[in-house]
């Protein structure tokens, strides 16, 4: 393969380490600018799952061998019964009438339908039980993206800038508008990493429900960040310096 195709083919696939890399830098990013707080224990938790969705990326994409091979044992005592079944009918004592033979075609049906249904469960028993590891990684993806989410609830840049009346219930409040800008565009990028790596797990894994489990990720992600990307909007108008002071990408 010519060194161009190589190289392009290394921009069409996600790749783990990659992903785990930048998450690695993002939470060194938040301990430093925000040490010890929910954010970044948020962000260590994401990168023990993101470690759990290589392994599971890994588990998805190698043959399940046991799994196989009892399927086509299974198979292959239920044909041999089938059979059996099929030879065990034949002859002509046994259809004494019309009424017996029609009995004995319905039987036969039933008989053939049990084992078509038994025989697909068999065949797709390794898919299901990749998807079911698949779809637990993805539903803690979820819950993560949610936790995220709850980081970000209580920071309202309006609430900054104008200054309201507190209240005894109302949550501490100690970020200047360049941290709080910081720390929601950490929230978000937090949210598209989660998203990532909920798509690692359908890379190589063309399974309908784990890819339309994937798909509610990012929808759920996409929308929770464009919620944040409102706040750190508000905060780019309002800053006195424009975006520079409030919304620094870089840091």
């Amino acid at each position: 393969m010519p060194a161009t195709l190589v190289r392009a083919a290394r921009y069409l696939h996600l790749d783990e380490r990659e992903i785990i890399e930048t998450l690695e830098r993002l939470r060194a990013r938040i301990g430093e600018r925000f040490p010890q707080s929910g954010l970044w224990r948020v962000s260590e938790e994401l990168l023990t799952v993101a470690g759990h969705a290589a392994e599971t990326r890994a588990y998805v994409r190698r043959p399940n061998w046991p799994a196989r091979a009892a399927a086509v044992v299974a198979i292959v005592v239920m044909l041999t019964v089938l059979a059996f079944l099929a030879t065990s009918v034949r002859g002509p004592t046994r259809l004494a009438g019309i009424p017996e033979a029609v009995q004995t075609f319905e039987s036969a049906i039933n008989d053939v339908v049990f084992f078509g249904i038994a025989i697909y469960f068999l065949l797709t028993i390794e898919t299901r039980l990749k998807r079911r590891r698949a779809l637990t990684t993805i539903h803690q993806l979820r819950s993560l993206a949610h936790v995220v989410d709850m980081h970000q609830l209580t920071k309202d840049p309006e609430a900054l800038l104008s200054r309201p009346a507190e209240t005894p219930s109302s949550p501490v409040r100690t970020m200047s508008a360049a941290d709080l800008g910081r720390y929601l565009d950490y929230c978000s990028e937090l949210l598209s990493i989660t998203s990532k790596v909920a798509a690692l797990l359908v890379q190589d894994f063309n399974d309908p429900v784990v890819l339309g489990s994937v798909n509610e990720i990012e929808t759920l992600t996409t929308g929770l960040s464009g919620k944040i990307w409102q706040k750190i909007t508000i905060l780019d108008r309002s800053s006195p310096t424009g975006a520079t002071a409030a919304h620094p990408r870089l840091s």
